[in-house]
């Protein structure tokens, strides 16, 4: 397995530098020093997580001269709370962080989620670092910007966009990952591919076996072409303004999912491919998907473990979810829709239509 460093540039002036490699936990506080002006730092992890690294990346930004102090979360969405967002600022006042020290994510999405919204906050913004613990965070979460904390509406509905400085990948950290957090980050490869198309679409077809079996030099390439992919889409629309919204394919019908089962009961790349799987068959009456195409998804995703869930959650409580998505517009249901892979296309939904298709999930799961 090589070395590779990636740069995300974004329009508004942001950018950084994205790591990908075995070992980066024991630098990344010296690659953070180069970065920041400050010697204050508040690294945020999880209790899952903060056993196998969390003295690492203390030592790391000791080494960089960094004055250090953590706090430790439970692991699990419920942390991504604004009782925990208060529980940090309190941290970063306790150690005297200023607008030049940096907060540090080191752990998965829920981490990275609720470390970036309290750098995006404290003292109206600092830098954050990311370092993702977790195929899905490395891939979908850790870059772009978006920070959130889930509220009892809904998940991700308070926010803000904030770009982290640096983002180091440390494949190492993946040996500890269970099974399911595996099936997580293949979730959204496999969505990017759809979304992608071409040369990532047929990569990934190709290498379905290889992923699975945890081939790291497999790992790494899924990776870095997610990671190529959403830069390119983050850089031409930020705030999801546009062509951004393409990101969220699956993700109407996950998030609902996700809040109706209860947050944490269903995992996030579980949802999502279920989401896939959903949009698929709602597009072959909105928006000309072909049965083809559904059965060539389901194919992508079965290779990937991704199979259909065989427990479902009433159609009612779904579309009620789902009308209170932070993507809906004007009280009107989006969805995005892969027609192909590489073609892809942002519609409003007749609501009795997307009733129709939830009930049908929900009479023929298990």
């Amino acid at each position: 397995m090589r070395a590779q460093c990636l740069e995300m540039s974004i329009p508004n002036g942001s950018t950084y530098r994205i790591y990908l490699s075995r070992g980066l936990l024991d630098g990344v506080g010296e690659k953070t020093a180069s970065l920041v002006a400050g010697r204050k730092a508040l690294i945020v992890s999880d209790a899952n997580v903060a056993p196998h690294y969390l003295e690492r990346v203390c030592g790391s930004f000791a080494r960089g001269g960094f004055e250090v102090a953590h706090e430790v979360v439970a692991a699990g969405e419920a942390s991504k709370c604004l009782e925990n967002a208060s529980r940090l600022w309190d941290a970063c006042a306790r150690c005297g962080l200023g607008r030049d020290g940096v907060v540090v994510a080191l752990g998965g999405g829920v981490v990275g989620d609720l470390a970036g919204f309290v750098a995006a906050t404290w003292l109206r913004g600092v830098a954050c670092v990311q370092v993702p613990t977790t195929l899905l965070a490395m891939v979908d979460s850790s870059i772009g910007g978006k920070t959130a904390l889930d509220i009892d509406a809904g998940k991700n509905l308070v926010g803000a966009f904030a770009q982290p400085v640096l983002v180091a990948c440390d494949f190492e950290t993946l040996a500890t990952l269970p099974e399911a957090e595996w099936a997580n980050g293949f979730a959204e490869i496999a969505k990017s591919a759809v979304i992608e198309g071409g040369g990532f679409y047929e990569w990934l077809a190709a290498h379905a076996e290889g992923l699975r079996g945890r081939d790291y030099t497999v790992v790494q390439g899924a990776v870095a072409r997610s990671l190529v992919f959403k830069g390119r889409v983050v850089a031409a629309d930020e705030r999801e303004g546009g062509v951004r919204e393409c990101l969220n394919y699956g993700h109407t019908f996950a998030h609902a999912l996700e809040a109706a089962a209860g947050l944490g009961t269903v995992s996030h790349g579980r949802a999502v491919a279920e989401g896939m799987r959903f949009a698929a068959r709602l597009g072959t009456e909105a928006a000309g998907v072909t049965e083809s195409f559904v059965a060539q998804q389901a194919a992508l995703l079965d290779a990937l473990g991704l199979r259909a869930l065989d427990a479902a959650w009433p159609a009612d409580e779904l579309f009620a979810r789902m009308a209170f998505d932070k993507k809906a517009r004007g009280g009107m249901l989006r969805f995005v829709f892969a027609t192909a892979p590489g073609i892809w296309q942002t519609m409003t939904v007749d609501a009795d239509l997307v009733k129709i298709h939830l009930i049908l999930w929900e009479q023929g799961v298990g």
